[in-house]
């Protein structure tokens, strides 16, 4: 029997396949089917940063309003110490979590800004979160706004976040960066325990009927995995933090191949929205036996092994393969042509 346990984030998981972020994480019916799937930990749906600076900017706005009413009236408002502003359902939803399943729980933070919304994470865990994932999900559409500048946002929350934690933190963040690696070795220094790697920023269409700028939905394919691997394999054992990989991940092969790059572990969400949750245990077992019959003995022991540092042509990742890939297809393309 091969053993398929992996570590992330400080967390030993029974396997190596965890549940990303998604509305399907919102039913604690779901969580226990995860988990009875065969799940080794799953990532909350988000709580967002615009949802806690909404309900705090409604609350000024109702105790302002309020200070003409009576004394009498005035009763009915709770204490500031007990005044808990912010989804306390999103709290409460944790703790439901936890009650539910008894594999590790992620909450889940998506925002941008360093301010007083980080100490949500801090209530995560006072909820039992075993974990945090801060999503950062900023587009940086200010053509005044420096790239470093950007970067240095992306460190100084991180930090800000970390501070309030004694579990762990995972850093999700978009491959639109010049470089990765650098990034990556920053926030590993700032305090992130794994990197997840990548969040899918959600793009508009335009609607040529309406000619109006809509919000489009796609879910991922297998074909985003590349790029994945790609950088999965390069940050391998140049940062102490975990690799989660995320986005592609719709099958075993999927899954051993992020292993393969380095990944601690490969995360899924478009193909249980796409072909339900028991999908998860036909990639275990599909993974399982793809190990055995390699030879493996377990899931640690290839974890990398195909990263940059360790395959025998690390040019692979580089440049050098760029003009290697190009001129293969030129080739294939010729032949093509003279045998029509």
């Amino acid at each position: 029997m091969v053993d398929l346990s992996t570590s992330y984030a400080g967390l030993t998981l029974k396997n190596p396949l965890v549940v990303s972020s998604s509305p399907l994480c919102k039913e604690i019916g779901n969580l226990r089917r995860m988990e009875d799937a065969g799940a080794a930990a799953i990532v909350l749906h988000s709580l967002f940063e615009e949802q806690i600076n909404i309900e705090s900017n409604e609350l000024d706005k109702y105790l302002w309003n309020s200070s003409g009413v009576s004394a009498e009236a005035a009763e009915y408002f709770p204490g500031a110490e007990n005044f808990s502003i912010g989804p306390d359902a999103y709290l409460e939803h944790i703790r439901k979590a936890k009650e539910a399943v008894s594999i590790p729980v992620f909450g889940s933070l998506n925002g941008v800004s360093e301010g007083g919304w980080v100490r949500y994470a801090k209530l995560m865990e006072e909820a039992g979160a075993d974990g945090v994932e801060l999503n950062i999900y900023f587009l940086a559409t200010n053509g005044d706004e420096s790239s470093a500048s950007v970067e240095n946002q992306y460190v100084e929350l991180v930090q800000a976040v970390k501070a309030q934690l004694k579990v762990p933190l995972a850093v999700k963040i978009g491959p639109y960066f010049s470089s990765i690696t650098n990034l990556g070795k920053r926030l590993d220094a700032a305090g992130a325990d794994a990197l997840v790697i990548f969040n899918r920023f959600y793009q508009p269409d335009f609607d040529l009927n309406t000619l109006e700028v809509i919000p489009g939905l796609q879910l991922s394919t297998s074909q985003e995995l590349t790029l994945r691997l790609h950088w999965a394999a390069v940050l391998f054992d140049r940062i102490k933090a975990d690799i989660a990989i995320t986005g592609g991940v719709h099958s075993s092969e999927d899954v051993i191949k992020s292993m393969l790059a380095g990944a601690r572990v490969a995360m899924t969400t478009s193909a249980l929205l796409e072909r339900g949750i028991g999908l998860l245990r036909s990639m275990l077992t599909g993974v399982e036996g793809w190990v055995e019959r390699n030879e493996y003995q377990s899931i640690r022991q290839m974890q990398g092994s195909m990263s940059q540092q360790k395959v025998a042509n690390p040019a692979a990742f580089n440049r050098a393969n760029y003009m290697k890939v190009l001129s293969t297809y030129a080739l294939q393309d010729a032949v093509a042509q003279s045998s029509r």
